[in-house]
């Protein structure tokens, strides 16, 4: 297994001309606009699970907003994009007062929602939190944003839904299984910024990158260490 060198925290990358940084902390920050992008929150997931009856611990929206708020004071964004997922279902609405108080401390950040699957369920995020709320493909300079991972015909895609993780193998059956961001031809998939919200193994494919996410760093991922 290839040990990864933390001076590449946050990996710089360029995507559709633009310089981009992968952060550890599973986001994405573009500095040339100012724009944080984010996957798959799935606020209130825990709360779901709870009304439901599986006896899963408390406190995830809070450790996410947490998050989020250090990403805010270290990069100072002008806008975020949620790239879908913002809420997990129905039954976690009850999150949204933690959400709204969270909201009244980061007025002058533009926030947008590109809806998901998730969302369709859940509901818009109710008015009072300023979040524009808009369908697939959202167009942002030579961005497409997306939830679902996509082919766009003019635009590089930024997506979430499939919370990607890369398997590392060490020597004889040693493996890790990381967060990851994939990317192949025009698009990239980000992992998801939500706590409890569990991976999917993302299988090599001729022309697609992996860096993972272990620690504080982020680093390509050789194609001998296997994704």
């Amino acid at each position: 297994m290839t040990s990864p060198d933390t001076s590449n925290s946050p990996l710089a990358v360029h995507w559709a001309g633009e310089l981009l940084h992968l952060l550890p902390e599973r986001a994405l920050w573009w500095p040339g606009r100012r724009v944080l992008f984010v996957a798959d929150l799935h606020l209130g997931k825990a709360a779901t699970y709870r009304a439901l009856g599986q006896p899963v611990p408390g406190g995830t929206t809070q450790q996410n907003l947490a998050r989020l708020d250090v990403l805010i004071q270290k990069h100072e964004p002008q806008r975020i994009v949620f790239l879908g997922d913002f809420l997990h279902a129905a039954q976690a609405r009850t999150v949204l007062a933690a959400v709204e108080a969270w909201r009244s401390l980061h007025a002058a950040i533009a926030m947008t929602l590109v809806r998901g699957n998730h969302d369709s369920r859940a509901g818009d995020p109710p008015p009072e939190l300023g979040i524009e709320v808009v369908d697939e493909p959202f167009l942002l300079g030579p961005f497409a944003c997306c939830h679902h991972p996509q082919v766009h015909a003019t635009h590089f895609v930024l997506a979430g839904h499939l919370h990607p993780v890369c398997r590392l193998q060490g020597r004889g059956r040693d493996s890790v299984r990381l967060p990851c961001f994939a990317s192949d031809g025009q698009q990239a998939v980000l992992p998801a910024f939500g706590e409890f919200t569990g991976g999917w193994l993302m299988e090599s494919a001729p022309g697609r990158r992996f860096h993972a996410v272990g620690g504080d760093a982020v680093w390509a991922v050789p194609p001998r260490d296997g994704c």
